[in-house]
């Protein structure tokens, strides 16, 4: 199992410094998130922060933990992918979800989409733009709300060691949704939660395994690689953190992003010294 972390707050400049701290330190993966009106949370520009990461780095994955992909321009979207994927060599993976609803840039514009119906509607158009998109020839995609006649976007990702051109796509799944975890399997990656009172909860080891099985129950086998992906706090104790990545990853896990949200104790200060200890391994 891979580990990454996220700078969740600090400076534009001292969150592109943790990237390069948690390349130092032995970190697999450093992440931003994306908002723009969020609890009166300082928000940077995703894309900003991983093009300069990207160039400031040479080894970690990057991404955003999420992106908000329902309300943004899905083939400007993959553009800005592909340009910080060549960047940064070939490095990026792209989480996505339906976003944040109480966003003052969702809850507080007009036209965009606020119920849960149509922000599934609007990510399932998006996803099939960018799915085709980072096959570099000219193609159409007739969405629910969108349509797309004949667009080609080049130059395509970077080939990876598989020898695939496409950026990982890692999509949220609310488990055990039918709908929303079989969305996630068409791609790369799924980012579980929990479905309804339950969406905040951490995922245990058995709820990991669920997931998985899940998974190789409804993805085919030759289908090609695929992440399951959990973040979350990690307890402050290394010696715990270490049994509890253990049983995580012997249940299916592959990665987990260290996310602290807490904006009294996630200082710049505090981020900098948890992510030079390096990752409890």
């Amino acid at each position: 199992m891979r580990l990454g972390f996220v700078g969740s707050f600090g400076t534009v400049h001292e969150v592109v410094d943790l990237a390069v701290d948690a390349e130092q330190h032995g970190w697999d993966g450093f992440f931003t998130w994306d908002g723009v009106d969020l609890e009166g949370m300082d928000a940077w520009d995703p894309w900003a922060v991983l093009a300069a990461a990207a160039v400031r780095t040479q080894r970690v994955t990057l991404g955003a933990l999420v992106f908000a992909l329902p309300r943004r321009r899905p083939w400007v979207f993959a553009k800005q992918a592909v340009t910080v994927d060549h960047l940064s060599g070939g490095r990026l993976v792209v989480p996505v979800g339906l976003g944040v609803p109480m966003d003052r840039a969702v809850a507080g514009v007009s036209g965009e989409a606020t119920t849960l119906r149509e922000r599934a509607e609007r990510l399932d158009d998006a996803l099939a733009v960018l799915d085709r998109s980072f096959g570099g020839e000219r193609f159409d995609v007739e969405g629910t709300h969108l349509r797309v006649d004949g667009l080609q976007l080049r130059p395509v990702p970077v080939e990876r060691p598989d020898g695939r051109t496409r950026i990982p796509l890692w999509v949220v799944g609310s488990f055990p949704s039918e709908r929303s975890m079989g969305r996630a399997v068409r791609y790369d990656g799924v980012v579980p939660q929990h479905r309804g009172e339950r969406a905040e909860d951490p995922f245990d080891p058995d709820d990991v395994a669920a997931v998985v099985a899940w998974v190789k129950e409804h993805r085919p086998a030759d289908a090609g690689p695929f992440d399951v992906v959990l973040h979350g706090a990690l307890p402050a104790d290394r010696g715990a953190a270490r049994e509890r990545l253990a049983a995580l990853a012997e249940a299916g896990a592959t990665w987990f992003v260290d996310a602290l949200w807490d904006p009294a104790t996630a200082t710049p200060e505090a981020l900098r010294a948890r992510v030079r200890q390096g990752p409890p391994t």
